[in-house]
């Protein structure tokens, strides 16, 4: 039974660390290419489908699709309150991509609540991804 455990702890952190970097990877992608857009968007669909068609926001869209196939999966093996503060690491990092690699100014405050985010995140993952009893795989 132990070795079941262990297994489905190494699954957790693969499948964290693939939603972590599908996400941050997938925003990233999707506003450098909102951003080289050659116009702005108006309300038109047109606009909106050649957008799409940017092979930034293209591969953004992408990335977030698996993102959110691999939160899915992640979320049916491990606690929601486990899932949702351990990989909240992402927000940090979109937040550190946006300052430096997107020259936006993040203030104070906004340094302050990725402090807090990295407190949290420290936190829930020193716990057990699954706190009921038994697995979902196992008891059908």
């Amino acid at each position: 039974m132990s070795l079941d455990v262990g297994v489905r702890d190494v699954k957790t952190r693969v499948f964290t660390f693939i939603v972590i970097i599908t996400n941050v990877l997938g925003d990233s992608a999707l506003k450098f290419g909102m951003q080289h857009q050659a116009e702005g968007l108006s309300l038109s669909p047109l606009m909106y489908l050649k957008a799409f068609f940017n092979p930034f926001v293209f591969l953004g869209v992408s990335l977030l699709v698996l993102w959110m196939l691999s939160r899915m999966t992640l979320l049916s093996w491990a606690d929601l309150s486990y899932v949702l503060p351990v990989t909240s690491i992402g927000y940090v990092l979109i937040t550190l991509i946006g300052r430096f690699f997107f020259n936006e100014a993040v203030t104070p405050a906004r340094w302050i609540g990725t402090l807090c985010i990295i407190g949290g995140m420290v936190l829930v993952g020193t716990t057990s991804p699954r706190t009921t009893p038994g697995h979902p795989e196992t008891s059908a």
